[in-house]
């Protein structure tokens, strides 16, 4: 009697701390789960004998991208109330929203529109980035787990930086170029700029990406640093290639301001392969055979 009398009241007393504790024992299990390890030809040879399994593969592809696309429409929503605020920003580098001149009866909404876009892919991408990984997680070892969790975050203030960098340092030598070609004065449309400003920002956020994407990339062992090392050469061409699609003008000079920090971008992918090689290399020796 005794001995039960003081099992509860232990019982009794850790309760806040079994609760506290609780949420920490979850995320440990959750990170350290480890799937079944099946060849891939067993996996093929078993879906094709039971197609319920891609169809339920299929399922929770959906399930994934509507909750991503109603966080995204969500966010756009949200992001309505301050779009006016976000577009006297972008009209900054052209001395204020005054020197926009619509023609349209649909450009000022448009414009709105737009913006908020933007705005909102910004506010909805970590959750985005949750969604693709609650989808890829089921088939995911633990250093694979921790990685692409590490990547979300990382993958948001990547592409916030992509878009400082356009705003703060391509945007004005790109307008200051555009509006002065040729001596010929410009009456500017809010649509066009807006569509320009947006557009050069979502790509240069996107190319941002690029040193997460190989990073994580290495660290699933797909490329490796001395590869990425002795193809430089074509990774310059189609570095070039790619600023000069997503390079608004066809000067050199802005064209080289888009280059720039994509060829930067990829030597500091390099370095990121190598180190994630080396972290693979380590866990590969470290692991039972």
């Amino acid at each position: 009697m005794i001995r039960s009398f003081f099992r509860r009241l232990w019982h009794l007393i850790t309760i806040p701390f079994r609760w506290i504790t609780k949420p920490f024992q979850k995320l440990r299990d959750f990170l350290n789960y480890e799937p079944e390890d099946t060849p891939i030809a067993d996996v093929f040879s078993r879906t094709i004998e039971e197609p319920s399994i891609l169809i339920d593969h299929l399922e929770a592809l959906r399930r994934h991208l509507l909750r991503a696309i109603t966080a995204l429409i969500l966010a756009v929503l949200l992001s309505t109330l301050f779009a006016k605020q976000a577009l006297d920003w972008l009209a900054v580098p052209i001395n204020g929203i005054d020197q926009l001149q619509a023609i349209e009866v649909t450009e000022s909404i448009g414009v709105f529109m737009r913006v908020s876009l933007l705005t909102g892919f910004v506010i909805a991408l970590p959750y985005i980035g949750i969604e693709i990984f609650a989808f890829l997680n089921p088939g995911l070892r633990r250093r694979e787990r921790i990685l692409l969790l590490t990547a979300i975050p990382a993958a948001t203030i990547l592409f916030l930086l992509g878009i400082a960098f356009t705003y703060f340092i391509l945007l004005e030598p790109a307008i200051d170029f555009l509006l002065h070609f040729m001596d010929i004065s410009a009456a500017i449309r809010p649509a066009n700029y807006i569509q320009f400003v947006t557009g050069l920002m979502f790509w240069i956020g996107v190319a941002f990406q690029f040193p997460l994407i190989i990073y994580t990339l290495a660290g699933l062992g797909f490329v490796n640093a001395k590869a990425l090392l002795r193809g430089w050469r074509f990774a310059i061409l189609g570095i070039a290639i790619l600023a000069a699609a997503v390079t608004p003008t066809i000067d050199p000079v802005n064209m080289g301001l888009v280059m720039l920090p994509m060829i930067v971008l990829y030597f500091i992918s390099i370095g990121l392969a190598a180190i994630a090689g080396r972290g693979r290399m380590k866990k590969t020796r470290s692991d039972p055979p």
